[in-house]
């Protein structure tokens, strides 16, 4: 099972994202970009997105940098305080991560404007991205260290597929949590080109962070979900 999940499948779902990507934008490159729903409630949405973006925002470039140099993270933790405070932030962002999501999902499900414009895909998203965030908490919680084995483990078996020679035996003797958020790692990768997640190859992360307010005209086939509206 190991081999096949984590030696055969990960090229599967890499490909159909890939493909499916690069087929939805020479078809229909207008639907890459998130449509705005802020005008049809704003409370929630500033709660949830805020705490959302920038949570998951810096976890993931904590693991694109353990990715990228494993053995500059291992130094790093090699001094108990410097791995504590790597540890407690990672751990503080999850929650910070958890938090915005779940108010973005309660909003979506909750209030009758945004559930008109959501589809089902929108909540098995949503659903997929809630099991990544709570397996990467139980990993901090309950196995700790979690930037270790990331970069012992993890990172070297992730190269290994790069190189097209999956060296299973990284993540084989991983517990269940992990695996499973490996796994729904790529399963993300899978859903881009059927999601909203699309629209995170069209974010300029800086501009998004800083913006300005802006004035966004959104349409929709209901009459009652026509506006513009001014929005950071």
């Amino acid at each position: 099972m190991d081999k096949l999940l984590f030696g055969a499948l990960p090229y599967v779902l890499l490909a159909v994202g890939i493909v499916g990507a690069i087929y939805r934008y020479n078809s229909n490159r207008f639907t890459w970009s998130s449509q705005s729903s802020q005008f049809l409630e704003n409370r929630t949405l500033f709660f949830g997105s805020f705490p959302w973006h920038y949570g998951i925002m810096t976890i993931l470039l904590a693991h694109f940098v353990g990715f990228l140099i494993p053995s500059s993270v291992l130094a790093w933790n090699s001094v108990p305080v410097r791995l504590y405070i790597f540890e407690a932030s990672g751990l503080a962002l999850g929650f910070l991560a958890l938090f915005g999501l779940l108010a973005l999902t309660y909003r979506r499900l909750t209030n009758s404007r945004a559930k008109a414009v959501t589809s089902g895909w929108d909540v098995f998203l949503l659903i997929v991205l809630i099991i990544q965030v709570v397996t990467g908490l139980a990993n901090a919680l309950l196995y700790r260290w979690g930037s270790n084995w990331y970069a012992a483990s993890a990172a070297p078996w992730m190269w290994s597929v790069i190189k097209l020679n999956p060296e299973v035996d990284y993540v084989a003797n991983l517990p269940l949590f992990t695996k499973v958020h490996i796994f729904n790692a790529m399963l993300i990768v899978l859903l881009i080109p059927f999601t909203r997640l699309a629209h995170l190859f069209t974010i300029n992360i800086y501009k998004y962070l800083v913006r300005p307010y802006q004035v966004v005209r959104w349409y929709g086939r209901d009459p009652k979900t026509e506006n513009i509206i001014q929005y950071k």
